[in-house]
């Protein structure tokens, strides 16, 4: 872990809710897609975490949504703005049981990990498979840059205005050696039950301190309590107990 000043160079609206923030500043800390940063906000107490969707070099970008104080004040946040990050937080998704056809299952921002996911993956070589969820097509956002990556990718809004109608498991029905999966709780509960392979997914919840100290981010796992600041925020689907997590 590491604490650093960043500079804002763009904090860009995606959607009516979704922005992107790059910042620039040390990012060695970083070290697999999955990880996550937590980011201070003035006059707030608690920090905010962030997974990191992407690094390169200097340069750090982040995805956000807007769904309280600390994200409104940081949608107004202008390019030049110093930040104050703790970085290199939290495990990352491990690339090994990949084989030679994973599925990266996105629910919202879930798409942050995915992005940096999918982008290492290719870089080996890997044929990706992508599955991105929203509630309509005014919410749809990344669907290019993971196309760019060479991702086949798929869209699924729940009212069925763009892409495929329903919701992320109505695209599953496909061959793939593995998944790993980022989204709301319920999403990623319903992916884990549909799919017959192994896969990893990232839990996002309400975390204190962020690098395991308060317990306050404590979930019940097959092998006891496990906190998902410190041994998140990737865990295996075979690790979870969903009746403490829905």
């Amino acid at each position: 872990m590491k604490q650093e000043l960043f500079t804002i160079i763009e904090n860009t609206p995606l959607t009516a809710k979704v922005s992107r923030l790059r910042l620039r500043g040390d990012s060695s800390a970083i070290e697999g897609p999955g990880q996550f940063v937590d980011l201070k906000l003035e006059g707030l107490f608690l920090r905010r975490p962030l997974s990191v969707c992407d690094v390169e070099g200097d340069c750090l970008t982040l995805l956000y949504e807007t769904a309280g104080r600390g994200t409104e004040q940081m949608r107004e946040l202008p390019a030049g703005t110093q930040l104050d990050l703790l970085t290199g937080l939290g495990n990352s998704f491990d690339l090994t049981p990949a084989g030679d056809a994973p599925l990266l299952i996105a629910g919202g921002t879930g798409a942050s990990p995915m992005y940096g996911l999918a982008k290492r993956l290719r870089a080996r070589g890997v044929a990706v498979s992508v599955i991105l969820g929203f509630a309509a097509a005014a919410d749809v956002f990344y669907e290019e840059e993971f196309r760019a990556l060479g991702a086949e990718v798929t869209v699924c809004t729940e009212d069925g205005s763009y892409g495929l109608p329903g919701f992320v498991t109505a695209a599953m029905d496909r061959p793939f050696s593995y998944f790993y999966t980022c989204g709301p709780k319920a999403m990623m509960h319903a992916v884990c039950e549909r799919a017959k392979t192994g896969g990893q997914l990232s839990l996002a919840v309400r975390m204190g301190c962020g690098f395991g100290a308060c317990m306050g981010c404590r979930v019940e796992t097959v092998s006891g309590g496990k906190r998902v600041c410190k041994d998140g925020p990737v865990f295996r689907k075979e690790e979870l107990l969903w009746k403490d997590l829905l």
